[in-house]
């Protein structure tokens, strides 16, 4: 049995910088077993870490290979075409920075609203000639992996015992979900690889790059996307068959290290974001990982961020806090989160500026009284 961990993972200059390809340290849940195997699976993976591999799911098929082929032809195109859906404010294309405080990355990417009007009105920019054929593939797409992480999020809400299951995937499937697709693209590391419609976005030769504590990675590897969580409530991640995505992972003896995850097409890569974190209280928490861009082909990867709408309040569920768990971060809206998240870097911690001091609860307590 796998005992849900309430620790968040140690700042980066405690953690362990030898990266390892295990394999057996990512576990698998099969979402096509039977209900209550895959709910305590859902659940025990996510409590262990935080990320599992996902099989089982059904969504590779037509659906993904025609997004697939409508985000590569987008990268496929010139620099100036691609600029003009573009630049992402968040939303758009991008190209090396990421976000709004000097964080940079070799990739380039489409960062797009997952509603079927924000998209049809983004494909204005992408596919001037037919933008409904983008628009039409996209948006197919997102709704079967919302549909999936809602049954994820149903399986958790069981395997975790709450009083209502259904209370996490009702927060996605609101009306006004912020929801998000983001598209990644990163261009081979073993040449050097122009994007010449932005000074910012030449990309430079082989060169060792260093980590968030400053300690090497490996020669000729470089930050393709540096070290974060995702803030939203839960991730689901779609690669081609390049290796990158690294992930923060305790070991047998508890010690949290880089564990390079293989690349499987076929799955799905599912991981917990913040606004999960808050909600059960620490029980999971949310995974810290990063893309090291060290292959000799381009690595293609979708990611749907499933969050609730702007209004929606995160607070604790009651089931999650008890004598010995106290209350661990202080109410408040997506909205409030998602305006610290863009204020601060991209490895920041942003979830440990909502916490609660003993004081606060020992008040809170005393209220109840």
């Amino acid at each position: 049995m796998v005992v849900p961990s309430s620790t968040t993972p140690p700042p980066a200059s405690q953690q362990q910088q030898d990266t390892a390809a295990a394999p057996a340290m990512i576990p698998t849940v099969d979402i096509s077993a039977a209900r209550t195997t895959a709910a305590r699976a859902c659940a025990a993976a996510l409590g262990k870490g935080g990320f599992f591999r996902l099989v089982g799911h059904g969504v590779v098929g037509a659906a993904a290979e025609r997004m697939d082929a409508a985000a590569a032809a987008f990268f496929g195109r010139t620099a100036a075409e691609k600029a003009r859906a573009g630049p992402a404010s968040p939303l758009g294309y991008g190209c090396r920075s990421i976000g709004f405080n000097g964080d940079v990355g070799e990739l380039e990417y489409l960062l797009l609203h997952a509603n079927p009007a924000a998209v049809a009105h983004r494909a204005r920019s992408i596919d001037a000639t037919h933008p409904s054929r983008f628009s039409a593939v996209v948006n197919e797409y997102i709704e079967a992996v919302k549909q999936l992480a809602c049954e994820i999020l149903d399986l958790l809400g069981e395997g975790l015992g709450l009083k209502d299951p259904r209370y996490f995937s009702k927060l996605i499937t609101n009306a006004d979900s912020d929801s998000l697709l983001r598209i990644n693209h990163y261009p081979p590391s073993c040449t050097i690889h122009k994007l010449d419609h932005d000074d910012q976005c030449n990309i430079k030769g082989l060169v060792s790059t260093k980590a968030s504590n400053g300690a090497n990675l490996t020669a000729g590897g470089r930050i393709g996307f540096g070290e974060h969580s995702d803030p939203q409530i839960l991730s689901l991640l779609r690669a081609n068959d390049v290796d990158g995505l690294q992930v923060l992972l305790p070991d047998s003896d508890g010690k949290d290290m880089w564990v390079q995850v293989p690349a499987d097409p076929s799955a799905f890569f599912v991981n917990v974001g913040d606004l999960l974190q808050a909600l059960t209280n620490g029980r999971l928490v949310s995974v810290r990982h990063r893309v090291i861009a060290t292959a000799c082909r381009p690595r293609l990867s979708t990611i749907y961020f499933a969050a609730p709408p702007l209004h929606a309040r995160i607070s604790a569920l009651p089931e999650t806090i008890t004598a010995s768990t106290p209350r661990r971060y202080r109410s408040f809206t997506w909205a409030e989160y998602k305006k610290t998240m863009y204020s601060l870097r991209l490895s920041h911690s942003r979830l440990d500026l909502f916490n609660i001091d003993d004081d606060d609860n020992d008040n809170a307590s005393e209220g109840k009284a």
